[in-house]
């Protein structure tokens, strides 16, 4: 059983056991961290192997919706330090039966989310192609406009 600690944390405090973050307000809450931000839990774990089980779980948990289901607040939504750790906890507690499954399951999500960051490196730079291009044919269209003025200015003069 993991025991880990959840709660608020606190700008500028230092942790020194392994922990990591999960946002607690807006549409991505239940997202975990590495580094902290002013909207956020805390989570310390004893050892840095169930800092990373919980961190991939908790991604999970987030990108299945499963803290979106607690979510509050009609303007900004956020979610309880409670039902965020209830969540937590319940997830963990629904793997542990199978421990080597959880960390197959945490390893193909593991990939899969690799992967997708490389593929959103190459559509950045695809996109970064296509603006490069657009600007260049238009300013050698506009180049082109420019010496044809030049050489109508030069024949009237």
């Amino acid at each position: 059983m993991s025991t880990f600690e959840l709660k608020t944390h606190q700008i500028g405090r230092i942790y020194s056991q392994p922990h990591f973050f999960i946002l607690n307000k807006g549409q991505n809450s239940g997202k975990p961290l590495i580094n902290p931000c002013p909207n956020c839990f805390v989570v310390t774990v004893p050892t840095e192997e169930e800092k990373n089980t919980l961190y991939h779980l908790s991604m999970m948990l987030q990108i299945g919706g499963f803290y979106a289901y607690h979510l509050k607040g009609s303007v900004i939504p956020f979610i309880s330090v409670n039902d965020c750790r209830n969540t937590l906890k319940d997830g963990y507690n629904s793997m542990l039966i199978e421990f080597e499954e959880l960390q197959k399951h945490i390893n193909i999500v593991s990939a899969i989310s690799k992967k997708e960051a490389e593929l959103q490196k190459v559509i950045s730079k695809m996109a970064d192609l296509k603006v490069s291009y657009i600007q260049n044919l238009f300013s050698k269209k506009q180049n082109r406009a420019t010496k044809g003025n030049k050489n109508q200015i030069n024949l009237l003069a």
